[in-house]
């Protein structure tokens, strides 16, 4: 078997030896954080703050050629790495895969004026920021990154050889934020700095770095003039969707399958939803005359889950820190799960600035490495200055309990539990190079585990928003398919939405973008669910009497983010 070449471009790398004896996991993660090191400091890997993207031709060669031999290595069958850490050399491998397919299929660095343009202008960003830094450090090493910048224009230059409209006008509209930032944010920021005695010209550093980009951006223009067209260029085609399918789930999975699944799960829950939504409404209202057609069952029943509504943003949030401490007691009193033993959470509305994402929401977990491991859940917020039937609408696709159902998957035990708690996994591969179907489907199954343990059992609105919630999953999967092999418009997947999957306004209305920007997250949900919910059912069946819930759960959570058929073969293992 070959042994890796050490370059110059990897000087954390010692590869001599055996190869047999090799730990190729740590081996690549220090490649990686070499390669990355602004990717690496978002991870928590603090001492990564010290270096920065070099983009040159022979870097990225290097980088091609190190994962191409490191491909080779394990899928040696002898290795010893392979046969003893089989997860973590899957893992490993789909992350390979991944980064040639970025550098050496689609050649990022040739058409993507956003891979330098984002650092460029978030060159200092995380210096300013960072809290183990002083005053000194941080001045010393934005002259450093200042210094950079140089050679990143001078890479993007030599580099770039096509870019699509797209590309165009994201890349262009980064470098302009840019040379503003260096031609007078910072400079201010500097003024107020008591010295500069680390970096005495660090003024001067900001203003050539702003001519610098602003050299680049004027080539840029000079050299590329996209054309408009009428065709979307974030549309994949059904070939390379299934390329993308393949690499993301690690499976054989087809977009054909991946519908059909959908399909059946759209069927079997549009039935559940009008099921529960007339056992509600003969309940709810024994002495009325009911809708006797399905859409006027289910209209009725969503009608009354959208009148229990948060009154405001304030009330929105109290409601939200209690129902975390209920779902958490609840956790504990049913022996569901290992409950974290300190609580790093806090929640707090989505600010405006965070544009369309304030509308939804979400949870920004805290970084595998990070030594302070603060989550926050940005709750979805929406001024009140917009128009009043606005905000109605806001507030009834965010209702309560809507927000019963999904704290489960929010916070206990989804995300926010399950990514504190696999931190305590000793395999870092999984942490930084994680499955990703596992995040969203096992927040998803969660949804299921805690509404079977009897979750609001008093409130059968609770239920029938998680079955719009499993609507919702399965009709992402479906649209995000449907869009990119079938080309569906942005009208076809509003009226399939809201029509078949009875989308709230407020969801329906994101989803086209998301499917733009991540048709294969959006597969997670329902696919990462599914395969959850069979390990369970599999689980449940093989053992009987003998299943335990608690151990189920906190194996998973333990284990850390590896593919999810995994656990079958884990779990056999253990009884």
């Amino acid at each position: 078997m070959k042994t890796l070449i050490p370059t110059l471009c990897f000087l954390l790398l010692t590869l001599v030896g055996n190869s047999q004896l090799t730990d190729y996991g740590a081996q690549y993660m220090d490649a990686w954080k070499a390669f990355y090191p602004s990717k690496a400091l978002t991870q928590g890997i603090n001492p990564s703050i010290y270096y920065y993207e070099s983009l040159s031709a022979d870097k990225i060669d290097a980088w091609i050629k190190f994962n191409q031999e490191m491909l080779n290595n394990l899928s040696d069958k002898n290795s010893s790495y392979v046969s003893q850490q089989h997860i973590n050399t899957r893992l490993l491998k789909v992350q390979i895969k991944t980064e040639l397919d970025q550098w050496n299929v689609k050649s990022i660095h040739k058409h993507s004026l956003s891979l330098y343009a984002n650092l460029i202008e978030k060159a200092v960003d995380e210096i300013l920021s960072a809290s183990f830094l002083n005053g000194s450090e941080k001045q010393y090493l934005i002259c450093s990154r200042l210094k950079k910048i140089e050679s990143l224009c001078g890479a993007a230059s030599n580099s770039l050889l096509s870019l699509s409209q797209n590309e165009f006008e994201k890349g262009t509209q980064s470098l302009e934020i840019a040379i503003n930032f260096y031609r007078h944010e910072l400079p201010k920021i500097i003024s107020e700095w008591n010295s500069t005695s680390h970096c005495s010209d660090l003024e001067t550093q900001s203003q050539l770095a702003a001519e610098h980009v602003e050299s680049l951006l004027k080539e840029v223009r000079t050299k590329f003039s996209p054309t408009n067209s009428d065709i979307n260029e974030n549309i994949l085609g059904r070939k390379e969707y299934a390329r993308r399918l393949t690499l993301y789930t690690d499976s054989d999975l087809t977009p054909e399958q991946l519908a059909e699944k959908a399909t059946k799960e759209i069927e079997e829950v549009r039935n559940l939803i009008g099921e529960v939504s007339l056992s509600y409404l003969q309940k709810a209202y024994p002495d009325h005359d009911l809708p006797e057609a399905y859409d006027g069952i289910v209209k009725a029943a969503f009608e009354d889950m959208e009148k229990d509504v948060p009154l405001s943003a304030d009330d929105y949030q109290q409601f939200w820190k209690e129902l975390s401490e209920k779902a958490r007691a609840f956790i504990e009193a049913n022996n569901i799960a290992t409950l974290p033993a300190i609580q790093t959470l806090r929640i707090i509305s989505a600010p405006e600035s965070a544009g369309p994402a304030a509308r939804i929401g979400w949870v920004d977990s805290a970084a595998p490495f990070d030594p302070n491991p603060i989550t926050t859940l940005y709750l979805p917020s929406i001024p009140d200055t917009l128009p009043e039937q606005e905000q109605k609408d806001f507030w009834a696709s965010f209702n309560k309990p809507f927000n019963r159902m999904i704290v489960i998957h929010e916070l206990f035990p989804g995300h926010y539990m399950q990514i504190k708690l696999s931190r305590e996994t000793p395999h870092h591969v999984r942490l930084l190079f994680p499955y990703a179907p596992y995040f969203e489907g096992w927040a998803t199954f969660t949804e299921r585990v805690l509404l079977e343990q009897g979750w609001d059992k008093e409130n059968p609105l609770t239920y029938l928003a998680h079955l719009r919630k499993r609507l919702e999953n399965a009709n992402r999967a479906y649209t995000s398919m449907k869009v990119h092999c079938n080309g569906w418009t942005e009208e076809q997947v509003m009226q399939h939405s809201t029509q078949t999957a009875l989308l709230a306004p407020q969801f329906a209305k994101s989803l086209w973008g998301r499917i733009m920007r991540s048709p294969m997250q959006l597969t997670s949900y329902f696919w990462g669910g599914q395969q959850f919910s069979h390990l369970y059912d599999q689980e449940q069946e093989r053992l009987g009497e003998n299943f335990d819930l608690k151990l189920f759960m906190d194996t998973i959570m333990k284990t850390g983010p590896i593919p999810i058929d995994e656990f079958f073969s884990i779990f056999k293992q253990m009884n």
